[in-house]
């Protein structure tokens, strides 16, 4: 193999044009392909900016062009030569205009057949793709994404610090502590027998932040959850956490949707109007049934219960009738004719995965209305229904009765299968909106007690205070949440800042006073010596990567993700430790 010997890169091979016809260049990459045709040898040369062609034929010295006869793919070359026009050009490439003719070859290093082909139509699968990481990270698409998350997160570094936040690291070691997911516990050899836990989030650090009185911090934090994973979830991920002293939540969201914008423009070069849309949470789950709605098509859903009580059908009547239970349907407009009786089952099976027990339909077609619950209904009933789902020829309207719950997760998710199939959702279609006034709480039915809907640090609305002893199910939180196009691209919340108030929180969430203080003394001694109003947002670095960059999953804008099980098949972690090293730990598996 050659050595440089000095020789420098002059330019990147994607950058080269017309008007660098004449210059002598020195390009440094690996080879793409190389196509020899006797008395002439095209090698195309790819590196991060992208591919150039490089030729080398009969005015090649007969040294070089020997050595040009044995480039193999993915082979690490450096050329010196001159960029002339191409005869043949190729519009497809964006140095096809140009091609460089090579006076000089080193090979730096050679390469057995690569397990994937370096190109982005390979039809690799996931794992093999994971598995050779660092070459799936060659191909353009891939180092494409990557350097959409560094220009991102520079865009958010600048605007952060223009706006008067500053950048502060929070320990990756801290306390375990209860705070929704479980938490990665590392254990201490020093401290023989106790155990760190990985950050979920940097939160209780960003409060004493603000008790510290730095006012308006941020973080590019990483953040680790022991939760099982899907496509837009990893066990480590990032957030671009923010927090600020003195706000209420119209200042928190004003700051992150000017970010939001700007981020837009600067990367996609799309408009966002602001302000964004706020809808209360209770109003997207009763017009979505979601707190993240997708908002980029209709489909809303609407309650029936009122008209159905006595209508003569049993199944409508008894979740109208039954509290915390309702009727409730979608039209969907226009589309009739796109749902035969089979397609309509295959969506009763998608209703029946998240917990209804079935799908009443009403189809408007031509010839009038065709439907398996006409038959228990009067005429008027029927007519009633139609009006309030504003109902007319070649409209499809989908029913679910139930508990609460059940009707909004299979109706929401309903109507998202629905626009799937109707192929509505358009990747460059971008609908924003905050979500707003989340409930404290919600009851968990395994624990049989409630639990913070987001984290036990969220300030209930202050006209809500006065029902954390009489009725904690309607109280509303100071929270809120950013969604793209259903997908939640952050949340945040105004925090408890009255030591008191924390108290009694603590208190609702089943914490006995001395277990409050044994897991967040620290915060609440900090109250203790005058900590002003406070909140902030957290939004997914690698979810809103993922939209910006039209991916399905956050694996493929994160360098070196886990896979579905956790584990890295690059490098096969997690793995056994040392025997030795567990002794030292004080560790011993059974």
């Amino acid at each position: 193999m050659d050595k440089l010997n000095g020789l420098k890169r002059t330019s990147y091979c994607g950058t080269l044009r017309m008007s660098d016809v004449g210059e002598k260049v020195v390009l440094m990459g690996w080879v793409q392909r190389s196509r020899n045709l006797g008395a002439l040898i095209f090698t195309d040369v790819r590196d991060r900016s992208g591919l150039c062609q490089v030729v080398f034929d009969e005015n090649t010295s007969e040294e070089i062009y020997k050595k040009a006869e044995t480039l193999g793919s993915e082979y690490v070359i450096a050329v010196e030569g001159t960029v002339r026009e191409r005869s043949s050009k190729n519009k497809e490439l964006p140095t096809g205009d140009i091609e460089v003719f090579a006076t000089n070859l080193l090979i730096l290093n050679i390469s057995q057949t690569p397990p994937i082909y370096i190109k982005d139509d390979d039809d690799a699968s996931e794992s093999l793709r994971l598995k050779y990481r660092y070459l799936d990270l060659r191909k353009a698409k891939m180092q494409g994404n990557l350097f959409l998350r560094h220009k991102v997160t520079q865009l958010i570094r600048n605007f952060l610090t223009e706006k008067g936040f500053i950048e502060i690291e929070t320990p990756i070691l801290n306390k375990p502590t209860p705070e929704g997911a479980r938490d990665y516990l590392v254990p201490s050899r020093v401290n023989n027998g106790k155990f760190y836990a990985l950050p979920q989030s940097p939160q209780l650090f960003k409060q004493l932040l603000m008790v510290s009185g730095f006012d308006r911090y941020f973080q590019v934090a990483r953040c680790f959850r022991d939760e099982d994973l899907r496509a837009d979830r990893q066990p480590e991920f990032t957030q671009i956490d923010c927090e600020m002293s003195f706000v209420e939540p119209e200042d928190v969201m004003s700051v992150t949707e000017e970010m939001v914008q700007k981020i837009f423009k600067e990367v996609l070069d799309v408009d966002v109007k602001l302000p964004l849309q706020r809808m209360t949470y209770k109003e997207a789950m009763e017009r979505f049934g979601s707190d993240k709605p997708d908002i980029r098509f209709g489909f809303e859903i609407k309650d029936l219960s009122d008209i159905v009580k006595n209508c003569g059908f049993s199944v409508f009547e008894n979740a109208a009738n039954t509290e915390k239970s309702s009727v409730r349907a979608i039209n969907v407009n226009g589309f009739e004719d796109k749902f035969s009786r089979k397609a309509i089952t295959k969506l009763e099976d998608v209703a029946k995965t998240y917990g209804a027990k079935g799908l009443a339909y009403i189809k408007f077609t031509k010839d009038g209305i065709n439907s398996p619950i006409a038959k228990f209904m009067s005429e008027e009933k029927m007519g009633e229904i139609l009006t309030r789902m504003e109902a007319k020829e070649g409209d499809l309207i989908l029913f679910v009765a139930d508990k609460n719950k059940v009707v909004f997760d299979a109706l929401g998710h309903l109507r998202i299968e629905v626009a799937k199939q109707l192929d509505m959702l358009k990747s460059d279609d971008y609908k924003l909106l905050f979500v707003t006034e989340f409930p404290q709480f919600e009851y968990d039915e395994e624990e049989q007690r409630y639990v913070a809907m987001h984290h036990p640090f969220t300030m209930p609305m202050d006209e809500d205070l006065q029902l954390l002893d009489t009725d904690r199910e309607n109280v509303r939180a100071k929270a809120y949440d950013i969604v793209l196009n259903g997908i939640e691209l952050g949340g945040g919340s105004i925090r408890i800042h009255d030591s008191k108030v924390q108290e009694k929180m603590f208190e609702c969430l089943g914490f006995s006073t001395e277990s409050a203080w044994d897991k967040f003394g620290f915060l609440l001694e900090a109250f203790k010596y005058g900590t002003p109003p406070h909140g902030g947002i957290a939004l997914g670095l690698d979810r809103f990567i993922m939209l910006l960059a039209k991916e399905e999953s956050i694996r493929d804008v994160i360098a070196f993700p886990k896979n579905q099980n956790a584990i890295c098949p690059l490098t096969s972690a997690p793995a056994m430790a040392d025997e030795k090293a567990l002794e030292e730990l004080g560790i011993k598996l059974r």
